[in-house]
């Protein structure tokens, strides 16, 4: 090493590249892999959603007991899961998250493409369907019939905002302070807090949503509130990225 070139340690110190948003992901790992993961994530989010569900309902007759061991297993599985195929895909499992990074990244920063949005969504779609599904057949129930559990009420609504717009400030905050390995447990721990203090359970996911339509159990969502649901996740998506550029606004870096 020549005395013009500068140390390691020095060009460590001084990189002011883009760190990766979430879900961004190594050139290397293929896009099929990727949707795989994708997939396989979000069935096995709403499994054990809806599994858990139907569980909790089984041994006690307790709403109160039965939010408690659904949200808990929850937790733990979203961690989990977050924690196996964050390397891969970047965990996002919910097209609220996936668009907004796609967002993010059209805007100049690192993220998935508009091919890689194409193909992450229906991929998540289908998961959350195939997961719920798979829950109903488990526990002997009908494989699909539609939920009759009405959730078109203004405040479910309004707690569908909140909910998408902390994950999304949590998940693009942890990112643009550096702290994504914090990802598997912040992200549990407030999809877990969000059952128990907004008035929807916190869905904030529209695949999510779509899948626990066609399970007519405790987890479940009457295909006629899906629509309402998903506008005010896709709401809570954009307000979570403006709460992102003014709480973690970047400074301006004068030269000598």
């Amino acid at each position: 090493m020549t005395a013009t070139e500068p140390a390691a340690s020095d060009a460590i110190a001084t990189d002011t590249s883009p760190q990766p948003a979430p879900g961004a992901t190594p050139p290397r790992t293929p896009l099929a892999a990727r949707a795989a993961a994708e997939l396989v994530g979000t069935a096995a989010l709403v499994a054990v959603v809806v599994g858990s569900g139907i569980q909790a309902t089984q041994l006690t007759d307790d709403v109160a007991l039965q939010l408690l061991a659904n949200s808990t297993a929850t937790v733990f599985g979203l961690g989990v899961l977050i924690a196996l195929l964050g390397p891969v895909s970047g965990a996002h499992f919910n097209p609220a998250v996936t668009l907004a990074e796609w967002w993010t990244a059209r805007r100049g920063g690192p993220g998935v493409n508009a091919r890689e949005l194409a193909v992450y969504v229906p991929s998540q779609i289908v998961g959350a369907v195939a997961g719920a599904i798979l829950a109903d057949a488990m526990f002997g129930e009908p494989l699909v019939k539609w939920s009759t559990h009405d959730r078109s009420a203004g405040n479910l609504l309004l707690g569908e905002v909140v909910a998408t717009a902390g994950l999304i400030l949590l998940i693009f905050g942890l990112a643009r302070t550096d702290r994504l390995r914090f990802a598997p447990v912040a992200v549990a721990s407030y999809i877990g807090a969000a059952y128990w203090f907004t008035s929807s359970t916190s869905f904030a996911n529209p695949a999510v949503t779509v899948g626990r339509a066609f399970t007519d159990t405790f987890a479940g969502i009457a295909p006629a509130s899906v629509p309402a649901f998903i506008g005010m996740q896709i709401i809570g998506t954009a307000v979570g990225l403006a709460l992102v550029a003014v709480i973690f606004m970047r400074g301006k870096t004068h030269t000598e």
